[in-house]
């Protein structure tokens, strides 16, 4: 099954191959299942799909069919991000069957096309080369991964497409996570992505979002490991002045938290970071602990700033959750022992991939950057 066939549509066809539908849902059947016992999302089952039936008649086809949409309206696009990057589950096989699944829905929705979105990145980074360097991540090599699942792609990309390419070079120039964040850049991409309509399922729409995502998520890992390794070095510099605690409470620990434990929370990081990026979600608290370090340098905001807008004292997850590297939300108080280790807590149902602050500057994109303008 393709992008070209509405699979809504199958179900009403006379000339509908039973055999196909019904093995498509047989496969996604396990994952949808296990994102149900995940997320506790009640849908009345499928019986033929849960015994697994080799020959269903067509009322049986159709039953499964309502049932995969039934669970289309209650998964969020949140959901899906967590389960895909910290499961084991999905395969890339998985991960096609999913694509295929949603590319086929119609009608077309905001919330099946953010997922397709991010099912596009998932699929093409989990089967890029390990050495695959920003350069050599053109529009050929993307199509060409993704030809099992978009087929093959005339490489004659629209000249509303370029916006994509100034919003990489706007991310490539940002100096931290913070930056990148705040500075409007992630927002032009969503601007790019909601203004594109329908155009944004035309194949090399399809490539071209795929390679800007997984360029994103390079620049976005690689601020990451940046601002991890500017806070370990203003430790450092702390720990040889003598200080041994700092206020932390923007970032969500304590008001007097020891530098030796912010040390050994920060490697905890790393490491979970040493990974390709997996974590899709916001990370106020990496972005607010760097300020916090500054701040003790004499670098940063004033204290009277910093009150200004405190973070709320929340707490950070116990670290490995997920095993890849996925932010967890499950918490713990901050005055934990030193060897908790915690990862980055965020609200995941609230906030897209990237995003941590509401605000952003507006996008006015050039006259040809428009997806009404093709070539």
């Amino acid at each position: 099954m393709t992008a070209s066939q509405p699979e809504s549509s199958q179900t009403e066809s006379p000339g509908l191959d039973l055999a196909a539908v019904w093995s498509s849902s047989r496969r996604l059947h396990p994952i949808y299942a296990e994102l149900a016992r995940e997320f506790v999302i009640e849908v009345p089952t499928c019986a033929d799909l849960e015994a697994q039936v080799e020959v269903p008649g067509r009322e049986s086809v159709e039953q499964a069919q309502q049932w995969l949409n039934a669970m289309d309206e209650k998964i969020q696009v949140h959901q899906l991000r967590q389960f895909l990057q910290t499961s084991s589950v999905v395969d890339n096989e998985g991960l096609a069957d999913l694509l295929q699944h949603y590319l086929a829905k119609m009608p077309r929705t905001d919330s099946a096309r953010d997922k397709i979105d991010f099912l596009l990145v998932q699929y093409f980074s989990q089967g890029a080369p390990s050495d695959l360097d920003d350069n050599s991540a053109d529009i050929a090599c993307v199509a060409q991964g993704m030809e099992p699942v978009l087929g093959k792609v005339e490489l004659r990309t629209p000249l509303w497409l370029n916006a994509l390419d100034r919003v990489l070079e706007s991310a490539r120039r940002c100096r931290s996570l913070d930056e990148l964040l705040h500075g409007g850049v992630l927002e032009q991409g969503r601007k790019a992505k909601a203004q594109a309509g329908d155009l944004f399922y035309l194949p090399i729409a399809l490539v071209a979002f795929t390679r800007f995502g997984y360029l994103m998520r390079r620049v976005f890992f690689r601020l990451m490991l940046a601002d991890l390794s500017h806070i370990l070095d203003g430790l450092t510099e702390l720990d040889e002045k003598g200080v041994e605690t700092i206020d932390c409470r923007r970032a969500q620990f304590s008001e007097q938290e020891p530098i030796i434990r912010l040390r050994m929370i920060c490697q905890s990081w790393k490491v979970m970071f040493q990974a390709e990026y997996s974590s899709g979600q916001p990370l106020r608290m990496l972005v607010d602990l760097r300020a916090s370090v500054e701040q003790a340098l004499g670098r940063g905001s004033t204290e009277a700033d910093a009150a200004a807008s405190p973070a709320p004292r929340a707490a950070a997850a116990a670290a490995g959750a997920g095993g890849n590297g996925g932010v967890t939300a499950e918490s713990q108080p901050a005055s934990a022992e030193a060897n908790a280790h915690p990862t980055l807590a965020v609200d995941a149902a609230d906030t897209p991939e990237f995003e941590i602050s509401a605000a952003a500057q507006e996008w006015n994109p050039d006259a040809d950057s428009q997806p009404g303008n093709k070539t």
